[in-house]
């Protein structure tokens, strides 16, 4: 392998972004082959030479290997390489990353939670093609309490505009008050309504599709926010930040039974 500059290799060994990773350079905690290295322009070759921080040799990551990401997508952010209006996309929170990544699928403009993001497109084509049936578990917080018959309407399948929904796998988990969200003036307070917690696991992904479900059953979704993929959990990871997944970990995003 060439040599290349250390920042960039401590970056793809999961150490931080470019920026931190040029502090451990300048802060001197970075050894080459034993010998303490400062200057940012420092190339190193990771195949041959044996690079430490603080005096633990780090793990090189080659441009080839595959890279997972699970990401705390916050709202109001779009899923896209870019956008005319401007707004916020998920790949800013990239931009220093050493490998070129593409999300794993897509969460909608206003919904937040667990979003993956890879190199791999095998490893993206079973995490998404509908043939694999995985299923993408959301937190919706609701306008109302729905009806245990409700309920099992989203859990059989309701019709949609664009054809009926396959069953989902439904469940109340409390309920609370919330403010709805309108367009209705800034200055104005928005009064609060009572509101059911509901997590809702789905093997589609059709466009807004929980907030349709709900609304087709007469329950305006006020917030939602994806919460797991399979088996892997969003967790405490905390909203736009991001962790490198272990294999074991990207292999749970596939796994639903």
């Amino acid at each position: 392998m060439a040599e290349e500059r250390i920042q960039k290799i401590l970056s793809k060994a999961g150490l931080g972004a470019r920026r931190k990773c040029e502090a451990l350079i300048t802060e001197g905690r970075v050894t080459v082959n034993g010998v303490t290295v400062s200057a940012l322009g420092s190339k190193a070759d990771p195949e041959t030479e044996e690079i430490a921080v603080d005096g633990k040799r780090v793990k090189t990551v080659s441009s080839n290997a595959r890279h997972i990401i699970m990401f705390n997508k916050p709202e109001k952010c779009i899923t896209s390489a870019s956008d005319s209006r401007g707004r916020p996309l998920v790949m800013d929170y990239f931009k220093d990353y050493p490998v070129r990544l593409f999300p794993v699928g897509r969460l909608d403009f206003d919904t937040e939670g667990l979003l993956l993001l890879t190199n791999d497109g095998n490893y993206a084509q079973e995490i998404t093609h509908p043939k694999h049936k995985v299923f993408k578990t959301y937190e919706a917080v609701v306008a109302g309490i729905p009806s245990e018959e409700t309920l099992e309407k989203l859990r059989v399948g309701i019709m949609l505009e664009d054809g009926p929904t396959a069953p989902a796998i439904v469940r109340s988990t409390g309920i609370t008050r919330d403010r709805q969200r309108t367009t209705r003036r800034r200055d104005k307070p928005l009064p609060e309504v009572d509101a059911a917690v509901i997590h809702i696991s789905i093997r589609e992904g059709r466009k807004r599709q929980v907030r349709r479900m709900f609304l087709a059953v007469g329950h305006r979704v006020i917030r939602l926010r994806r919460i797991a993929i399979g088996k892997l959990k969003l967790g405490e990871l905390k909203i736009g930040k991001w962790k490198v997944l272990t294999e074991r970990e990207a292999e749970l995003a596939k796994q639903t039974d």
